[in-house]
């Protein structure tokens, strides 16, 4: 598989290293590709930095993933050369994603055109007036339209980027990753961009964080707010604020998405059965896995497994 990340001049590093991490070299390790493609072989980037490049905007032609890492300005038209590669990838069925104002070369492309997409909240105004025809959430860290994926602002690059690799190589992989690059297991789409996301500072708190991480890794015990309050030393209002600003959601919704994030491995491991997976997943049965799945991603499981296979 190829991957391909379109540069351009005055771009932000960060926004370029971010795919680069992700699909990193576990990934290329197994036969994989990353290129970086620019109109130009060098190009500068923010802070005094200039990059070099190898390859041409051409060479995203024979990429199975385009992706591009937000634009400089939301207010500066999108290049057209970009533009171009975009409409390419998406008429030869490649995946092509836009993180951050990356959203608005999407868009230009015309590849949004009634689809539900996202980008930086403080741009979504300008989205919407200059996008009327795209079905924009202004709440979404990431959304995923199946051939086209977009992503809020900055560090939500971060969870589109993990949520495709587990599309591509699995759930397991994508955690692996985002823990070697120490960030927070994979967070789902559907989750507010403006949380505070504060780390642990007193030692109730680290508490708090390690129940957190504890359930993510074994969510099939149904852990009650009292009994977390008495064991960190909380109120149980305290521990459902400090919950809400490490997850920016409540207990249960946690718990939801560490089961989900279970029966996802599971599936794309070839596991067979939505019953038995419910249950291994800590669902009471079929009916609520399955709930739970039309809440996260609006579809049932088997349709979500359908969904990851690339064509």
């Amino acid at each position: 598989m190829r991957i391909a990340i379109l540069a351009y001049d005055r771009m932000s590093p960060f926004m370029l290293s971010t795919p680069l991490a992700v699909f990193g070299e576990p990934f290329l390790a197994s036969g994989n590709e990353v290129v970086v493609c620019a109109e130009e072989s060098r190009i500068s980037a923010s802070g005094g930095l200039v990059i070099e490049t190898c390859h041409s905007i051409s060479t995203a032609q024979q990429a199975d993933v385009v992706i591009l890492p937000g634009w400089r300005d939301a207010e500066e038209p999108v290049s057209p050369a970009i533009l171009e590669q975009l409409r390419l990838a998406h008429e030869r069925g490649a995946i092509v994603v836009g993180l951050c104002l990356g959203a608005f070369g999407l868009a230009e492309a015309g590849l949004l055109d009634g689809k539900r997409a996202t980008t930086h909240w403080a741009r979504m105004a300008e989205f919407g007036t200059r996008y009327p025809a795209v079905n924009l959430d202004p709440a979404a860290i990431f959304v995923d339209e199946d051939k086209v994926l977009t992503s809020a602002g900055i560090a939500a690059g971060l969870d589109c980027c993990l949520h495709l690799l587990a599309r591509l190589y699995g759930i397991g992989e994508a955690n692996r990753v985002a823990r070697h690059l120490v960030v927070a297991p994979q967070r789902g789409g559907e989750q507010p961009q403006l949380v505070e996301r504060p780390s642990p500072i007193s030692s109730a708190e680290r508490r708090v964080a390690d129940i957190l991480e504890g359930i993510w890794a074994e969510p099939v015990q149904t852990p009650s707010l009292d009994a977390i309050a008495r064991q960190v030393g909380m109120s149980r209002r305290s521990l459902t604020r400090h919950i809400r600003s490490r997850t920016g959601g409540s207990l249960g919704g946690w718990l939801r998405r560490a089961r989900i994030n279970r029966a996802q491995d599971a599936l794309l491991r070839g596991a067979s059965g939505v019953e038995n997976i419910a249950v291994q997943c800590g669902f009471p049965d079929a009916q609520s896995l399955r709930r739970a799945f039309r809440i996260e991603f609006g579809m049932t499981p088997t349709q979500w497994l359908a969904r990851q296979r690339l064509d």
